[in-house]
């Protein structure tokens, strides 16, 4: 007996490659193919040939299975290829390789040319599949770059910016402070140069510490430990110049400590924040989350425009170092289920429930 399902015939109780094959269903593209015995060919499941009687079909777990068969790869959905997506995916990513191994960043055209794709086309379809922009990957490659570069034994600036593609030191003092937060010098020698105020308080939670430079606050950490906390501080800034906050900075202190017993007081902080430039994408979208909202992973993934990023996108909610201010206690997963805060889990429901009865 047979039963219709979108004009194709699918023997009842067959198992579920036939109604992938009737659906055309694409997420079963490389789980197993099909080949018509009339025509001689494999398919993909997803594959837009004309339906085939279903006593004219076989079912195969690879290519090599069907081919081994005496079947020829369909020429219309290319079954001995790479699906679209994968093709798509291979292309960007021979692009990033050319980026990484290129000491001057490519220009756009250069890259669209070596994709075979129109400007727009390659542009959309980097950002879909890396998170970022072509630039932007170009950039935060060679912020990686001139970190390492800076961070070597007995390095100096000037064998820094050569080794990195900078055709001049102004140039490359002119992008510095992006993408390094500070000077070349500065970085070099571990933040050295940085003066960096601090203080630790208690509050509900526990222990929390705000550190501020001069460009705005740094690093907001919540703990158990105070002694931990300033740790963890001076691990961010190895050869920064701590110092203990005045009158002036416990009142900025006691507004952070405000904020966390009482949500509803808001917080707008000048901030000085590090990152890659993903990580600095995903920050900005937690901050326009309002108090007492909450969102998923995969929601903030889709509004910074690769929707494809998700777990990078929890990565850098694990990175965030600005608690409460950059507020990653925010997303949540997508059940609503609580779970994955720097801070333990305790804390992220108590800041939530606390924003919720604001």
């Amino acid at each position: 007996m047979l039963t219709k399902l979108d004009s194709v015939e699918v023997p009842a109780g067959q198992d579920v490659r036939w109604l992938a094959v009737a659906a055309r269903d694409r997420n079963f593209d490389g789980h197993f193919y099909y080949a018509v015995k009339t025509t001689g060919v494999y398919c993909r499941p997803s594959c837009a040939a004309r339906a085939a009687k279903p006593g004219n079909i076989s079912f195969h777990a690879t290519r090599e299975d069907a081919e081994r068969a005496g079947f020829r790869p369909c020429k219309r959905c290319k079954p001995n290829e790479l699906a679209l997506a994968g093709r798509h995916a291979a292309k960007i990513a021979e692009i990033c390789r050319h980026i990484e191994a290129t000491p001057d960043i490519p220009s756009l055209q250069e890259m669209a040319s070596r994709a075979g794709l129109s400007l727009y086309h390659f542009h959309r379809l980097f950002k879909a599949i890396t998170g970022v922009t072509p630039r932007a990957y170009a950039i935060a490659h060679r912020t990686k770059r001139v970190r390492e570069a800076l961070a070597k034994p007995g390095a100096t600036v000037t064998e820094a910016f050569y080794n990195t593609g900078f055709n001049s030191s102004g140039r490359f003092y002119e992008t510095s402070n992006e993408m390094l937060g500070m000077t070349p010098t500065t970085y070099r020698d571990g933040g050295g140069n940085i003066e960096i105020c601090f203080a630790v308080g208690e509050c509900s939670l526990g222990s929390i510490l705000v550190a501020r430079t001069n460009k705005g606050v740094c690093a907001i950490l919540m703990g158990d430990d105070p002694d931990a906390l300033a740790r963890d501080l001076q691990d961010r800034f190895p050869r920064g110049r701590l110092i203990g906050g005045n009158a002036g900075f416990e009142k900025l202190a006691a507004k952070v400590i405000g904020f966390v017993e009482a949500p509803g007081l808001g917080l707008d902080l000048p901030l000085d924040i590090r990152g890659t430039v993903f990580q600095q994408r995903v920050w900005q979208a937690l901050r326009e989350i309002p108090t007492g909202s909450t969102t998923s992973y995969a929601e903030i993934a889709k509004r910074i425009g690769a929707p494809k990023s998700v777990r990078a996108v929890a990565s850098a909610c694990a990175a965030n170092p600005i608690a409460v201010a950059i507020p990653c206690h925010r997303v949540v997963r997508n059940d609503g289920a609580i779970a994955g805060y720097r801070w333990g889990v305790a804390r992220k429901r108590a800041l939530l429930e606390r924003e919720k009865a604001k």
